[in-house]
């Protein structure tokens, strides 16, 4: 059973925090008790994001830049520990998503999707796991993909798909690597999820249209919502899933467990950040 109190004294760092999923993680955590580092490219968002989620600034930091860089890793783990003492908890939650056949994929694309799925993760990772040592252990979550399970038809991603893919699978050697030293790693895998980020770039009908025509995509027969995901990534990252490690975790609306008799084609669109 989850508490007001059972990330006290915690301290998070949530990449893609200033909107969606990782904004609703980071509120989340800091009503549970936690101080939280949030990451972005964008640093008016996580200006704005920052005084919502903690007007005192007391429990909040937030670092701008591309994660995929590792300087930005690394001085996410620095401003952590420099502000708040430590390192307990890293949700990689930044991601990108643009459905794009894949004979019109650029390198610059490829770079992007691998970047941000891969290399993020991987260097964000590399600088919290030391400090997490230091504290007895701690607990990773990862946003991965139903895109990386399943090929949607509708939404060619082969990039996207590619990078989730080997998000899922460096969760599971991390897993198994730093077990021993009281490190979990997990990941949770969500199919569609209606955030705000569909406003960047569709306009309110589209958004509407699209939204509607993806419901019956998921046998419950409704999208996710940032709440259903965020309530995963909390348990995998609280004492709760303390013998847990090395899961995937589909929040998909039963997605992966096979298509409902009647599927509504999921609308072409092009995307930007996707959470």
């Amino acid at each position: 059973m989850r508490t007001n109190e059972e990330f006290e004294n915690k301290v998070a760092i949530v990449t893609g925090g200033g909107t969606g999923i990782g904004r609703e993680t980071a509120r989340a955590l800091i009503a549970g008790g936690a101080s939280v580092v949030i990451n972005g490219r964008r640093e008016k968002i996580l200006q704005e994001t920052a005084h919502e989620l903690d007007p005192s600034a007391k429990r909040i930091a937030w670092v701008s830049g591309d994660v995929s860089q590792k300087s930005i890793g690394e001085k996410l783990t620095t401003v952590a520990v420099e502000r708040f003492g430590g390192v307990d908890i890293l949700i990689n939650n930044a991601g990108i998503f643009r459905p794009t056949p894949f004979l019109e994929h650029s390198e610059a694309d490829v770079d992007a999707y691998l970047g941000v799925a891969v290399k993020g993760p991987f260097f964000a990772s590399r600088a919290a796991i030391p400090e997490m040592l230091k504290r007895g252990g701690g607990s990773i979550v990862n946003v991965g993909s139903i895109w990386a399970l399943i090929a949607v038809g509708a939404t060619p991603s082969s990039a996207y798909s590619a990078g989730k893919a080997a998000l899922h699978t460096l969760t599971r050697n991390l897993a198994i690597e730093f077990a021993a030293q009281n490190i979990r790693v997990n990941a949770v895998a969500p199919a569609v999820v209606e955030t705000p980020v569909w406003d960047t770039y569709l306009t309110r009908q589209e958004r509407t249209d699209f939204l509607v025509s993806v419901n019956d995509f998921h046998p419950l027969r409704r999208n996710g919502r940032a709440e259903d995901v965020v309530n995963a990534i909390l348990f995998l990252a609280s004492e709760r899933a303390s013998w847990i490690t090395g899961v995937l975790l589909p929040v998909d609306g039963g997605v992966t467990s096979g298509l409902p008799e009647k599927t509504t084609k999921v609308l072409e669109f092009a995307g930007a950040e996707s959470r």
